[in-house]
């Protein structure tokens, strides 16, 4: 049940774009998907920035074929592909459609997660239906072209003080730091870059680090 679903530790997010032969990002990314079951990861978000909704559609759609129901699939932006891809929810930024918008697409069964970059808007989340809030970039982070400034360890106290719903910290984590980001009151972790180099071994890294 919805109500019982409580994130893992660890919250791996694929990202189209570190991939360089386009023509092979498919299969990429359900390869690397692979390991990270391998490895241990119970979900994973799809992210692509730069794919049409064509494109999107079809890549997730066959990711989630390729790991059946073993993982929870959370698709970043896109709510109007969720559901049609087969997906078991959405992450949306604060750009996107708000919460209560995906909620009207979606309904109530699927999860929903939103990023913040400050306290108001931590503030704002805890006020809707989400059910987690991501914080960040709490390090310095090169997965995105324009990331928002670096947050720190301050904010992930703030948003544990500000809020009782789910925290996924994000932007610069690795297996060095990641217990820091656990012990300053976030419930998971979010990690793209640290994932890359051998991913089955590096999630088996991380999941010993944070039990």
């Amino acid at each position: 049940m919805k109500a019982e679903w409580r994130l893992p530790r660890l919250y791996t997010i694929i990202d189209v774009g570190m991939f360089e032969d386009k023509e092979k990002a498919l299969q990429q990314t359900i390869d690397f998907a692979h390991e990270l079951l391998e490895g241990g990861a119970t979900l994973i978000q799809y992210r692509n920035k730069k794919g049409n909704a064509r494109e999107i559609l079809s890549h997730a759609r066959e990711l989630r074929r390729a790991i059946d129901a073993r993982m929870t699939l959370i698709m970043n932006d896109r709510a109007d592909l969720c559901m049609a891809s087969g997906c078991d929810g959405v992450h949306v930024g604060q750009e996107d459609l708000s919460v209560e918008g995906v909620h009207r697409v979606l309904g109530e069964s699927y999860f929903v997660g939103i990023s913040t970059h400050n306290l108001k808007q931590i503030q704002h989340a805890d006020q809707t239906a989400v059910d987690y809030i991501a914080v960040g970039p709490v390090f310095t982070t090169t997965t995105k072209t324009n990331p928002e400034p670096m947050v720190g360890l301050e904010l992930i106290k703030a948003a544990r003080k500000a809020t009782s719903k789910q925290i996924v910290a994000i932007g610069g984590i690795t297996r060095t730091n990641c217990r820091s980001v656990i012990e300053a009151g976030a419930d998971s972790v979010a990690v793209i870059g640290d994932l890359q180099d051998s991913p089955r071994k590096r999630v088996e890294e991380f999941l010993r680090v944070l039990v």
